[in-house]
């Protein structure tokens, strides 16, 4: 019985719970239906078969799962452009190499994964010309933060300078400081130094330590802001306690700090909780550090078995949202730029299609809120303790490669699309699946019962609860 508008933030996981549920194996299962909602149609089946059998792929499991989810363009981009897998590749399995060549394919449209300054980001979203860029470049914080905000293609960025060269900001903000500044630096350094609405709301997803809240609780509380700080953790706070020994004092902490600490949170069901109940258009800030949906023990998180559950993290995190951040609010996502669990085309391309505007992408160490304890956000963390001095109790990836991907909401009003989805596998493909944990597996009871909790497992997450 939610709100109608509230129904739409969380169609899309219901659907993947929906599609889990029904999954049956075996000849009397009915036709699986696609991501959304439609079974594939005779002209996908036969451009798919035709490329299995052109790349000897019929019995490959994965490889079929991999085109099943392919749109037409992608299927035509493979065969016109005589694509074919490396069946011979130490590392990558072919159906994780073709899903890897078409993600790849799709990420030279979004930029890169590193530094995207404010005026790249927005030459990107307009795919303006160089010469444009140079004029932007060389204007004022002033005229740059009016063209940004002002230009919506429908007269030339020439007028809109011209424009802006005239205007005279009235409004004694924050966001009229330093009006001179060269634009790009100065924009620059607003993102850096979290200068964000005093006086709404912020959350945080997914802080298993609460290390990060206490950070941005103590920034806001020392610039004299108002609004409050919702600390969420994705673990009930018992789980916390096993992991991390100092968790009551930082819950303490933070309610000092006039913070309101959630547990059993999943940022993708947010409309369904509700301790959010009210909170509608009320964010003005979100931010959400190295988002991950769990390791599953013998597969890489690149694996296509597995890497849907990153994806649709992505894509109903921010359909969440849509609801809860007010206009103009920002959402900041952090990551490594090389992650291949919740690749950066998954943040910036699940954000773009609900309307929250990419406006930079900045080195992660040069946020002014980066020093906190970076944590596993697993059981590891009972015996690797997080060190915030410079987050080497977290070595996975390079530090220096982590990147902060700020959006801003925009919504236009209108009515977006059903949220797509990434598809599950059927309980029949993993099965029949060759890689991970069922490599060495035969036939049998065995491989049957590892694929049974293989997918009670994913029924599990996309039902709001957390594995590892």
């Amino acid at each position: 019985g939610r709100l109608p508008h509230l129904r739409d933030s969380v169609e899309g996981s219901l659907r993947l719970k929906r599609m889990l549920s029904r999954d049956t194996q075996g000849p009397d299962a009915k036709k699986r239906k696609t991501a959304n909602g439609d079974a594939a149609q005779p002209i996908h089946q036969a451009k798919m078969k035709s490329l299995l059998v052109k790349w000897g792929g019929m019995t490959d499991a994965v490889m079929k799962h991999v085109l099943e989810e392919c749109s037409l363009d992608e299927l035509n981009h493979l065969i016109n452009t005589n694509y074919m897998p490396n069946k011979f590749d130490q590392r990558k399995t072919p159906g994780e190499l073709t899903r890897q060549h078409l993600l790849q394919l799709k990420e030279r449209e979004l930029g890169g994964g590193s530094r995207i300054d404010v005026v790249s980001a927005f030459k990107l979203r307009w795919k303006l010309a160089l010469d444009a860029e140079k004029v932007l470049r060389a204007l004022t914080h002033k005229d740059l933060r009016y063209v940004i905000n002002t230009y919506d293609g429908s007269q030339t960025l020439e007028d809109v300078v011209n424009e802006a060269s005239v205007s005279v900001d009235e409004d004694d903000n924050t966001l009229s400081a330093v009006p001179t500044g060269p634009g790009p630096m100065v924009m620059g350094r607003f993102n850096r130094l979290e200068l964000i609405d005093p006086l709404a709301d912020a959350a945080v997803f997914g802080d298993a330590n609460l290390t990060f809240c206490m950070n941005l609780a103590t920034h806001r509380k020392g610039f004299g802001h108002v609004g409050r700080v919702i600390a969420t953790t994705f673990e009930e706070v018992e789980t916390l306690r096993e992991r991390y020994k100092e968790i009551d004092t930082s819950i303490a902490f933070l309610e000092e700090h006039h913070a309101e600490v959630y547990h059993g949170v999943d940022c993708t069901r947010i409309a369904l909780d509700p301790r959010f109940d009210g909170m509608e258009s009320r964010l003005g800030a979100v931010y959400y550090n190295f988002p991950h949906s769990g390791a599953v023990q013998g597969f890489f998180d690149s694996h296509p078995m597995v890497n849907w559950r990153h994806e649709n993290l992505m894509r109903l995190f921010f359909r969440a949202l849509r609801h809860f951040v007010k206009p103009g609010g920002i959402v900041k996502v952090s990551s490594n730029a090389g992650a291949v669990g919740v690749r950066y085309s998954y943040i910036v391309g699940s954000a773009i299609e609900n309307e929250f505007l990419h406006t930079e992408t900045m080195p992660f160490l040069e946020w002014h809120l980066h020093r906190y304890g970076r944590s596993y956000g697993d059981k590891r963390d009972v015996y690797k303790r997080p060190d915030a001095k410079n987050n080497q109790s977290y070595n996975a990836q390079n530090a220096n490669s982590d990147m902060v991907y700020c959006f801003c909401y925009s919504p236009t009003g209108n009515t977006l699309p059903k949220q797509s989805i990434r598809m599950p596998p059927s309980m029949q493909t993993l099965i029949n699946c060759k890689d991970g944990p069922f490599k060495n597996m035969g036939p049998g009871p065995a491989r049957e019962n590892m694929a049974k909790q293989l997918h009670s497992r994913f029924l599990t997450e996309v039902s709001g609860t957390h594995v590892g």
